[in-house]
């Protein structure tokens, strides 16, 4: 028995992880989260042009779909655990499909709010699904591996989604914008259909799958720290650029980009090589430290420096937690493993950016930066303790 995540030392060649499964799972979550990325930049210039309303209603379309989202996670995780992965994995890109193609036609903002909100059910479904189908693939001793590869069909279509969505309205016109992000799903949605159905056979059993796995919910609070510092960041980055003169203000959030998506290429199986919950400990600290930077060096280089220490931490937070997570749950409650920890996500995107911007409202974006370097210092710290507590099943 082992005080951490991390799995035991061999000698013996690793497990394949670049299976064709593996590898169309990947594709489908370049292909679901390029289509979001579509809608990031559509979303809003739609909203405030052919429909008509106004910025307050492009903020409720935009944060509709979190709504049902953090409500269905939980239920998600039970369905991918008796259900099975495959069946959430087609029905999420097969509704999201749906609704950006009925987006392209919806006239009011009740119509689009209602859409984004059946969009938020796909989001639940895929994304929960989507990590579990990942649990199932990954040999146990790569799992973090798996976790950083995996992650970049995220990073890559949030990154290339809105200059494509640009591209589309500017020389198509809006409609286009939408089919082409339901063209897109349906491609991820034929990607999902050639994996399979991941989840082992589960036992026969009068007891129902668990909501929510409580094993996970410690390191969870982790995860959660890591993603409000990061909700914090990408929320006023580009506010904090323009006040100390870095121009275009979009370079903060391009670098600390760039620097995950090259760290999680470059260094995709040291999560494997060390404990989960001190390495999560380390990449909140990291993260802690870019925020501070960015907060007390007001400047072109510290907005630069942080920004990249930002990076470096996010680089590893994700897969380490994940892994402390997964580390936690049988093959019959990585749905629900899933589920539990994928609501910070909800939480820390929606709730973080909402409460610092409170702090950066009445004392500037700086000290918003520090309360969301101390959120990630706490995490650091509970991090840390958890680590000689938590045990790997």
């Amino acid at each position: 028995m082992t005080t951490s995540a991390q799995p035991p030392a061999t000698d013996a060649a690793p497990e394949r992880l670049l299976t064709p499964a593996f590898l169309r799972l990947a594709l489908a979550d370049l292909g679901y989260f390029t289509a979001a990325g579509v809608a990031i930049y559509t979303l809003p210039v739609y909203v405030t042009g052919p429909v008509g309303s106004d910025k307050a209603g492009a903020g409720l379309a935009f944060g509709a779909f979190a709504v049902t989202a953090l409500v269905l996670r939980p239920f998600a995780g039970r369905l991918s655990d008796t259900r099975g992965r495959r069946p959430l994995l087609l029905g999420g890109t097969l509704v999201a499909a749906a609704a950006m193609l009925l987006t392209a036609h919806a006239q009011t903002l009740s119509m689009v709010v209602t859409l984004r909100l059946a969009l938020g059910v796909a989001e639940a479904a895929f994304f929960v699904a989507s990590f579990a189908a990942l649990a199932d693939l990954a040999p146990p001793s790569r799992i973090g591996e798996a976790l950083s590869y995996n992650s970049l069909g995220l990073y890559l279509g949030l990154a290339l989604g809105p200059p494509l969505g640009e591209l589309l309205v500017r020389s198509l016109g809006y409609t286009a914008a939408w089919y082409g992000a339901a063209a897109l799903l349906v491609v991820a949605a034929a990607f999902v259909h050639g994996i399979g159905e991941t989840r082992a056979a589960r036992p026969a059993t009068d007891v129902p799958a668990p909501l929510v796995h409580w094993k996970a919910v410690p390191p969870a609070l982790g995860f959660l720290a890591s993603v409000v510092a990061m909700g914090g960041f990408l929320a006023f980055a580009s506010l904090h650029a323009d006040a100390v003169g870095l121009h275009p203000s979009s370079v903060p959030i391009a670098l600390y980009g760039v620097v995950v998506v090259v760290c999680r290429i470059v260094f995709a199986r040291v999560p494997d090589r060390l404990p989960a919950l001190p390495l999560g400990a380390a990449a909140l600290a990291m993260i802690a430290l870019g925020l501070v930077v960015m907060a007390l060096w007001s400047s072109t280089p510290g907005t630069v420096v942080g920004a990249a220490l930002m990076g470096l931490g996010v680089t590893f937070s994700t897969p380490a937690f994940f892994s402390a997570v997964f580390a936690t749950a049988s093959p019959a409650e990585r749905g629900a493993a899933s589920g539990t920890v994928s609501v910070a996500l909800d939480l820390g995107l929606g709730g973080g950016p909402i409460l610092l911007g409170l702090v950066a409202q009445g004392a500037g974006v700086p000290s918003a930066f520090l309360v969301a370097g101390g959120v990630a210092l706490v995490g650091a710290l509970w991090s840390a303790a958890l680590s000689g507590v938590l045990v790997r099943r």
